[in-house]
This record gives structure tokens, C-alpha cells and sequence, in this order.
């Protein structure tokens, strides 16, 4: 996927800056989907606005230059309909911890065990976040099918580190008869 149909996806459902929109895919929504960086938003937006697929307009800003707020036209529906007919690439995973427990046998048990329940913490805390998000309701079939697909990849990755958690255990001390 490009960063045009990043852009157009994120714009289909409201008017952003490219400020907004970096935050979107930074802590938003689409932080999920694939990172952008302002050097890559701004020229597609530029194209995007020559090509038609989106207006642009300035919004005054008190004590700073205008912003400006860019929506998508009919046109850019179109092309963002198009763009995602392209079959995805291959996910990529980066994972700090991931590339710790590579060296798990280098570490102490207890940094170890830290590190799977803090990381352990954090898929629950995803797992919650996401709970409370359907609690929300209106949620449409693409964000059910992302929450769900989500869900399950969380739950599994949480399962699979309380069985580690569970191994790291001390054992109990059996009685001598």
C-alpha cells in the first residue's frame, strides 16, 4: 500500500491536516495499518491536490499560519476504491521484545520474567482497548473484521506467554519421606 492511499483511506472518513493525519497513523486508528512520515505526507497530499482527489482549503489559526484541512473528493473515493483492490503485501512485525527473548538465554530469569509480563500487560491492555471499542457500538464490518482478526492474534500471543510465565515459575520443593 502507498502513503496516496493511506492519505485518501484516512480522509474518507473525515478532514484532516497533514498534521491530523500523521497523528492518525502515529496513535490513531490506522497506527495498525503502516507508518508515514511527514516527508512522505505532505508531497502525496500535494499530488493528491493536483490530480483531483482531494480539495484542500485554509483554515485560520490564532497566532500561527493557517492550517491547511484537506477531504476527499467523489474522484479520490474512486482512486482509494481502486487503490485497495491491490492484493496486500506480506506483514511485517518488528517487536523490541521479540528481539530480546531471541537472546532470552543471555538474560537473567527475572529480567525475562519481567519482560513477558510487561509485554504480557500490554496485549491485555490492547485486548481492553479493543473491548471497550465494540462497547462503543457502530462499529461497520471492516472495523469488525480488524477487531476480530486483532483479537485473536492478542489472545493467542497472551496464551502463549502465560504458558512461559507458567514454565518460569519456581518449582515446588518435594518433601523427602
Amino acid at each position: 500500500m502507498n502513503i496516496r492511499i493511506l492519505c485518501l483511506g484516512i480522509l474518507s472518513f473525515r478532514e484532516a491536516s497533514g498534521y491530523e493525519i500523521k497523528k492518525e497513523i502515529e496513535e490513531g486508528m490506522f497506527s495498525h495499518f503502516i507508518d508515514a512520515s511527514f516527508g512522505s505526507i505532505y508531497p502525496a497530499l500535494s499530488q493528491l491536490n493536483a490530480e483531483g482527489l482531494v480539495t484542500v482549503r485554509a483554515e485560520e489559526q490564532t497566532g500561527r499560519p493557517d492550517k491547511k484541512v484537506y477531504a476527499v473528493t467523489e474522484q479520490g473515493r474512486e482512486a482509494l476504491a481502486k487503490g485497495l483492490l491491490v492484493i496486500p503485501a506480506r506483514d511485517k512485525y518488528k517487536s523490541e521484545f521479540l528481539f530480546e527473548m531471541l537472546f532470552k538465554a543471555m538474560l537473567p530469569e527475572a529480567h525475562v520474567r519481567l519482560a513477558i509480563e510487561k509485554q504480557l500487560h500490554d496485549l491485555k491492555d490492547d485486548l481492553l482497548r479493543m473491548h471497550e471499542c465494540r462497547q462503543l457500538g457502530q462499529v461497520d464490518q471492516g472495523s469488525e473484521f480488524i477487531m476480530g482478526y486483532g483479537e485473536a492474534v492478542l489472545s493467542a500471543g497472551a496464551r502463549y506467554l502465560e504458558d512461559r510465565l507458567a514454565e518460569l515459575q519456581p518449582k515446588p520443593a518435594i518433601a523427602a519421606e
